[in-house]
């Protein structure tokens, strides 16, 4: 136990950079052969994301469908459905980065919501009931497409609250 922080340091660091140095070395060569490093320096991972790939239209009648609720939360339940209405008075470019925000990725799968997949494999989207106070952000879980709201008590509240979070994330950390 005493070296269990330093072994998953260790671990990490092997997994996410030193296995793939080469290929991601390769890419990084491929891409700045087209484009100048100083082009891109403005722009974070997300908006970088959104740039290359584009803004997707989003079917939200999809995306309801294959919506799961946990832990209290029904379709029918208030704060639900308030997301849902703001989901649909969303232009594309924010409802791209809501879904970008709960999965990590800004597309649509080819297959519809259908095909989104999480770290285990098939993950439908999830909006599950928190503890969190309302006066909170919402949390994203990306690795299993899961939104954790907070039960905002009204629809503004909710928008005001998701906006913040969709437009100001940081990308995720490794607890």
């Amino acid at each position: 136990n005493e070296n269990k922080a330093e072994y998953i340091d260790l671990v990490l660091n092997w997994r996410f950079k030193q296995s793939v140095h080469d290929q991601m070395e390769a890419i990084k060569e491929g891409f700045f052969g087209f484009v100048s490093r100083d082009c891109i320096q403005v722009f974070d991972e997300n908006e970088l994301e959104l740039l290359l790939s584009g803004v997707s239209s989003v079917d939200v009648d999809d995306w309801l469908r294959n919506t799961e609720y946990k832990d209290g939360y029904l379709a029918k339940s208030k704060p639900v459905v308030y997301f849902w209405e703001v989901v649909r008075e969303f232009d594309d470019e924010c409802r791209s980065r809501l879904l970008q925000f709960c999965t990590g990725t800004a597309r649509v799968p080819p297959e519809g919501f259908k095909g989104l997949r999480g770290s285990q494999g098939p993950q439908k989207f999830c909006i599950q009931k928190t503890t969190l106070k309302a006066d909170a952000l919402p949390r994203a879980h990306t690795c299993f497409n899961r939104l954790e709201l907070p039960e905002y008590k009204t629809k503004q509240q909710l928008k005001d609250k998701l906006t913040l979070a969709i437009f100001n994330c940081a990308g995720f950390a490794v607890e």
